[in-house]
């Protein structure tokens, strides 16, 4: 049976993308998916909250989360108080699940969040960036927590043009949506860096 690439929390699948085009079997878990299981060629699309999902008994090439950051950003810590232990509660919880999994494919694997809470709950990210440090042209600086043999992409940067465009996002339903989208250019650099010598 051969070795799939696991991204959890991704609904975009931008992060799957490059490993798709190299012919790697991915699977994206979500809860913004449709409900269940569903695949599209090599790409497998599963709609559940991942926090009772248990992950195929399969090896692992590759491994990457990205828990949603809505109760952990320090960006928004002045709603903090509004949101209670509730919404630490789960967040702290997913990220736990999420670096559980990681850690049980015994694989390269990588954790995103913004500038965070989980430097205190956890530990100090290993590594951070910005999108411009990897070809897309705006400033949102991303942390990284990793395990595995992760190897960090080098940067190739670029005048960031866009400035700091996630934050100028107007509200809207899809506004979380859209701020956690994947940049393609780091995607794409973390492929290059982490894809098995021979293909």
């Amino acid at each position: 049976m051969n070795s799939i690439c696991l991204f959890l929390c991704d609904h975009s699948t931008i992060m799957a993308q490059p490993w798709l085009a190299a012919g790697h079997e991915c699977w994206c878990v979500d809860l913004l998916h449709p409900a269940g299981i569903s695949r599209e060629g090599d790409l497998v699309r599963v709609g559940c909250d991942l926090r009772h999902w248990i992950p195929p008994r399969r090896e692992y090439q590759f491994a990457f989360a990205f828990p949603p950051c809505t109760d952990q950003a320090v960006s928004g810590a002045r709603w903090f108080p509004d949101k209670g232990l509730a919404g630490l509660a789960g967040a702290v919880e997913l990220v736990e699940r999420c670096r559980d999994i990681l850690e049980w494919c015994g694989c390269p694997w990588g954790l995103e969040n913004p500038v965070s809470t989980m430097s205190s709950y956890w530990r100090k990210p290993d590594y951070s960036f910005d999108p411009c440090d990897y070809g897309d042209p705006y400033t949102k600086k991303t942390c990284l927590w990793t395990g595995g043999g992760f190897i960090m992409p080098p940067k190739n940067r670029v005048e960031p043009t866009q400035g700091s465009k996630m934050h100028l996002l107007p509200p809207s339903v899809d506004r979380a949506a859209l701020r956690s989208v994947t940049p393609a250019g780091f995607a794409r650099a973390v492929f290059e860096a982490n894809r098995p010598v021979a293909m």
